[in-house]
């Protein structure tokens, strides 16, 4: 049996109300797409894996058999406790602990792979956690990610700023949908190997600020 680290941490971040919120949206979420993105991010995948920022866990049931391990990492609490649950039935090993995506709990060079799945949002440093992540990855790991991101049309655009200005941030633990985590991904020095921009939710009537993603793999240089 593998061992959770679901106990109380200096490292934590509480935002019990958004964790119980996200906890049963996201159920929502893979009735309306998102079990495939989950499944394409992770498509490929070996060796021991580091998953920053887990949440509820929802991407374990989504590992490949390739993978021999997944380290988890998740600062919030009650999505560490779910997570942890969520272990327990994955196809794969998964150990759950806690720590922040800026100082990951793991030595250097020592993980395949890094995925970032809806978490480069609500950093307040993307650039140390992107930092932290080349520092745990071996020469040619590789990074995967899932992420808001800008929208491609000027009238999104404002709304999402006037939403990360006002009203986002503050229900959504932080979520910024205006980023840019493809240019930040390339700043920290990786190079990004496939990309494709995903809407999500497809609304038939309304895109919200939240539904511009991008999806892409990038690699750790050697």
């Amino acid at each position: 049996m593998v061992a959770h680290d679901t106990a109380p941490s200096s490292t934590d971040l509480h935002h019990p109300l958004f964790g119980r919120f996200y906890a049963g949206v996201s159920r929502w979420m893979e009735a309306q797409g998102m079990a495939e993105l989950r499944t394409e991010l992770l498509a490929g995948l070996t060796g021991r894996v580091v998953e920053i920022g887990a949440g509820n866990g929802r991407n374990f049931a989504h590992y490949p058999s390739t993978v021999t391990e997944v380290l988890a990492v998740e600062p919030e609490p009650y999505l560490r406790t779910l997570a942890a649950r969520a272990a327990t039935a994955a196809p794969i090993p998964v150990t759950v602990v806690a720590g922040r995506a800026e100082q990951l709990p793991l030595p250097d060079r020592s993980a395949d792979a890094a995925v970032l799945c809806l978490v480069l949002c609500s950093l307040p440093d993307r650039r140390a956690a992107l930092a932290d992540a080349g520092r745990v990855l071996r020469a040619n790991g590789a990074l995967r990610f899932l992420e808001h991101t800008i929208a491609d049309t000027p009238g999104l655009r404002v709304v999402q700023r006037v939403a990360d200005a006002t009203v986002w941030p503050r229900i959504a633990a932080g979520c910024h949908t205006a980023t840019d985590p493809t240019t930040a991904i390339r700043e920290a020095g990786f190079e990004v190997d496939q990309l494709r921009p995903v809407r999500f939710p497809v609304a038939r009537w309304f895109t919200q600020p939240g539904s511009p993603h991008v999806l892409g793999r990038a690699t750790k240089p050697g």
